[in-house]
């Protein structure tokens, strides 16, 4: 698995968490932020490994879809350019004007 992916399935469950069961919170702290492999998890849950593997990977189908429909951390990312940039450059009246536009069009 790619960090990228994991990075984002990260970031996905800290902004979606509370929408998924606790079984399913389970699984993917374990797997994804505990490091823990599929075998890990099915002993500790005494089921099996495919049994995990078909959890975590309708539980990443199901924060997909999430952000899909809310786009929190789509929003998230483009709050941290927009910050970062501003950190880069002088605040001038026309760069704040531009960052309240931009706000505003995405909430």
């Amino acid at each position: 698995m790619g960090l990228e992916k994991t990075t984002r399935m990260n970031y996905l469950f800290d902004f979606y968490q509370e929408l998924l069961t606790p079984k399913q919170r389970s699984y993917m702290m374990l797997y994804y932020l505990d490091d823990h492999s599929l075998g890990e998890i099915a002993e500790e849950y005494n089921i099996t490994r495919q049994a995990v593997y078909d959890n975590i990977r309708r539980t990443e189908a199901m924060l997909e879809e999430y952000e899909a429909k809310l786009q929190l951390f789509e929003k998230f990312q483009k709050r941290q350019q927009l910050v970062s940039s501003f950190e880069k450059q002088p605040f001038t009246e026309e760069r704040v004007r531009e960052l309240i536009k931009q706000l505003k069009e995405w909430d």
